[in-house]
């Protein structure tokens, strides 16, 4: 409801409005494109550019269902836009890693999470991305198989499968790296 209210005082020109939305989705937006693509400036790019054509079409939109999941719709199509981009212009190499750090005080602690962290941000990368968008929207984004499925304009069930094939590479990948 109150995306709903914001939504309204931002087509009647509400800065507030618009810096509410910002505050509320950006964090969620950015680890949603940083999981998609591995790279933190391409990530904040993203962002920006969602929240810009979203200002610019906010005369003509209709929030039908919730502002958090158009989004993160909005935000993967871009993720999925640019690496399109790269992979035509065979520019796909090295994407950057996120450098993920935690609130632990306590510094062995932050390493292993640290360490925890880098290992699942590889065995993302190695999952095919169809699969590792499913596992992140369906994990970060909490968006519903159907979603997905429009999303990536593909039944349900391939959605699904996509989503359960993705997680089970992971643990696969994520069981050799123990076993090491």
């Amino acid at each position: 409801m109150e995306d709903k209210l914001l939504v309204y005082r931002l087509k009647a020109g509400s800065e507030d409005a618009l810096k509410r939305i910002y505050e509320k989705y950006e964090n969620y937006l950015f680890t949603i494109a940083v999981n998609l693509l591995h790279d933190n400036a391409a990530a904040e790019d993203i962002i920006q550019d969602v929240f810009m054509k979203f200002l610019k079409a906010i005369d003509n939109f209709k929030l039908r269902k919730n502002l958090k999941s158009y989004l993160a719709t909005c935000t993967a199509n871009k993720a999925r836009d640019l690496l399109r981009k790269q992979k035509n212009q065979n520019s796909n190499e090295n994407l950057h890693e996120k450098d993920m750090a935690s609130n632990s005080k306590n510094p062995i602690q932050l390493i292993m999470q640290t360490e925890m962290l880098k290992k699942l941000a590889h065995a993302l990368r190695n999952l095919p991305y169809e699969q590792r968008e499913a596992v992140i929207l369906r994990q970060q984004a909490d968006m519903k198989f159907k979603a997905i499925a429009v999303l990536q304009n593909v039944s349900i069930k391939t959605a699904q499968s996509r989503y359960r094939y993705g997680l089970d590479k992971l643990r696969s990948l994520l069981n050799s790296e123990v076993q090491k």
